[in-house]
């Protein structure tokens, strides 16, 4: 797997709602729901119930990012 396909995917997912497990180091990792709302060279954004956040796609790559649809 490759940055292209993910970020063929990820584009797939544009204006989805979808569900975030984040890895934030030493075992810990946040979970977050919204939809992906914009898309740019190197990066994502997220609307959650936090606010906007954005992601990489080499997060999505080495697995610190887990994205999976939510089926409505």
């Amino acid at each position: 797997m490759n940055i292209n396909i993910i970020k063929n995917k990820i584009n797939l997912l544009k204006g989805s709602k979808v569900k975030l497990k984040v890895y934030l180091g030493r075992n810990k990792y946040e979970y977050l729901t919204g939809n992906i709302e914009n898309l740019h060279n190197n990066l994502f954004t997220v609307n959650t119930n936090l606010g906007v956040r954005s992601f990489t796609y080499s997060d999505v790559l080495i697995k610190n990012v887990i994205v999976v649809t939510v089926q409505s």
